[in-house]
């Protein structure tokens, strides 16, 4: 670093473990740990900086996304089944999904602070809750798993799904399962920079709005990139004057020294109609 003490600010308040997943690239030996010429502490904890901002507006998209799910799943299948529907086990496809699902939303209702929350147990400790309650304290991950479990010939869950801009259950299935995963490493302030995604999204069929027209490289396909599109574009499905898209184009802007091809973003990525 070209400032030691200022090194040493940075490793008392950021641990060591934490930044090393910022430099390892830099290293021309990864065994005796000899990073290329001109490589700088400063350039490391741009890129902490700059993974720290991502993280933020991800998860912006990701509440955005999680807040319309929601709202979506209340209002079409209480329109249709009552307020008590995610109890019925004959709207599910598998049943053993269904009750450990209840059971993990009923232990959430129990254990909240809310307000609400703490009314309705105090009012009617034997009753149920209706959905638009006990889904209000739930998790982005209960409430993928409760659309993907929806039986496929439920008119309501194409309704959702076309809501999104897909045309298929299966995808905004995915979709929902890779977000979920990249909402809990953003959750426990995990890297995004250089990570591979575990949980990839699948690849839309016949998307009903601008989706990515050049193909997907092995390497994108394993990098952010592509679920960090799945959001931008239901993002835009959901609102298209959301500024989701606009922030992330802004962030890269902002940090041109960031080798952003780290995250996914190579290629053609700038010409896709989906980005541009």
């Amino acid at each position: 670093m070209k400032d030691e003490q200022k090194a040493a600010f940075y490793l008392g308040h950021i641990s060591y473990f934490r930044l090393k997943g910022y430099w390892w690239d830099m290293q021309t030996d990864r065994t005796s740990h000899i990073f290329a010429p001109n490589s700088y502490f400063e350039d490391i904890i741009a890129r902490y900086n700059f993974d720290r901002q991502l993280r933020l507006i991800l998860f912006d998209a990701i509440e955005f996304i999680e807040i319309a799910l929601r709202a979506k799943l209340i209002y079409h299948l209480s329109q249709a089944y009552g307020g008590l529907w995610y109890l019925d086990e004959n709207l599910m496809m598998d049943k053993t999904k269904h009750r450990d699902c209840v059971t993990e939303l009923q232990t959430e209702f129990a254990r909240s602070g809310e307000n609400f929350a703490k009314e309705f147990r105090q009012k009617h400790p034997n009753n149920n809750p209706d959905v638009w309650l006990i889904l209000e304290v739930t998790t982005f991950g209960t409430l993928s798993k409760i659309y993907s479990n929806l039986k496929p010939q439920l008119w309501e869950k194409a309704r959702i799904t076309h809501e999104f801009g897909l045309n298929s259950i299966s995808d905004l299935s995915s979709w929902l399962a890779a977000i979920s995963y990249v909402r809990n490493v953003i959750a426990h302030h995990s890297r995004i920079f250089g990570r591979d995604i575990l949980k990839r999204p699948a690849a839309p069929k016949n998307p009903r709005n601008q989706w990515l027209q050049y193909d997907i490289t092995p390497v994108q396909e394993k990098k952010p990139f592509v679920v960090i599109s799945t959001m931008v574009y239901l993002c835009n499905a959901i609102n298209p004057n959301n500024e989701i898209k606009n922030k992330l184009l802004s962030l890269f802007g902002n940090n041109p020294d960031i080798p952003i091809y780290k995250i996914g973003f190579f290629n053609n990525w700038r010409q896709e109609p989906l980005w541009k």
